[in-house]
């Protein structure tokens, strides 16, 4: 089943998921942007959608509608949108529960949530990306189903309340991984060495800890309760109380579990 659709936002998300559903064999019908500049910076890679920077979808031909836009976004666009008789409007947020959508002028509501971490210019492999799906309405979810598999093997339906949970822990595991990251960069660039010599242990870790489970794959001096070390590293680190204090309380939690 192929869909006509209407993508709301220009954001990483849009930039990467409209082309994608071309690419499934959907039409892309319109983009919205608040600035048109932002929502032909997305037609513009695409076969025949057109721009906009108002609401009114009353003459649309699109059965669908993504909410690709920040959290903050969704309730007031979701209220101001004017849709056509028996559309479809989805939000693509791990946060937002369904209900906030009740509100809008579509005749159906869902989520229609990618599990990943997007940004402009960086290709991605969408057939790898998990999406959740959530409607009240039966048709509705067996239609984001069929629109989740035309672009991934990997569709799950997922309550608001599990959704909520599984982007908590998708913060744990890609943002605080990534800032993890961004401070062990920080050290490395003020001691004057090579962030490179790090990559190599970066990619070990993460690979056997998807493999033997993060628990069984956790080494360091916390595990071992090395408390000289601890310390030692802690005093290294007096330079940045902040950093020194990451340092202290992932420590102990480490200890601790």
């Amino acid at each position: 089943m192929k869909f006509k659709i209407a993508i709301l936002g220009a954001g990483n998300l849009a930039w990467h998921l409209a082309p994608a559903l071309e690419d499934a064999g959907h039409v892309i019908t319109e983009v919205y942007a608040r600035e048109l500049s932002k929502a032909y910076s997305i037609t513009e890679r695409l076969y025949s959608a057109s721009a906009k920077d108002d609401l009114d979808f009353s003459e649309s031909n699109a059965q669908i509608y993504i909410l690709a836009v920040k959290d903050s976004a969704i309730s007031e666009l979701a209220d101001q949108i004017i849709l056509p008789e028996e559309s479809i409007l989805v939000h693509t947020s791990g946060t937002i529960p369904l209900e906030i959508l009740g509100y809008s002028s579509a005749s159906y509501t869902g989520i229609f949530y990618p599990l990943q971490s997007f940004t402009k210019g960086r290709k991605m492999d969408l057939d790898e990306v998990p999406f959740l799906v959530e409607s009240d309405d039966e048709s509705t979810l067996q239609k984001l189903k069929k629109l989740a598999k035309s672009l991934s093997p990997l569709c799950y339906q997922v309550r608001s309340k599990d959704r909520k949970a599984i982007h908590v822990a998708a913060v744990f595991a890609s943002n605080f991984s990534n800032h993890m990251i961004r401070i062990a960069e920080e050290i490395m660039r003020r001691q004057g060495v090579d962030f490179e010599m790090l990559k190599p242990l970066i990619i070990e870790t993460i690979s056997k800890s998807l493999q033997l489970g993060a628990k069984n794959a956790q080494t360091g001096p916390a595990i071992r309760e090395d408390y000289e070390t601890l310390e030692e590293h802690h005093r290294f680190l007096a330079y940045n109380d902040q950093i020194a204090e990451i340092y202290r309380l992932i420590s102990q939690d480490i200890i601790d579990s």
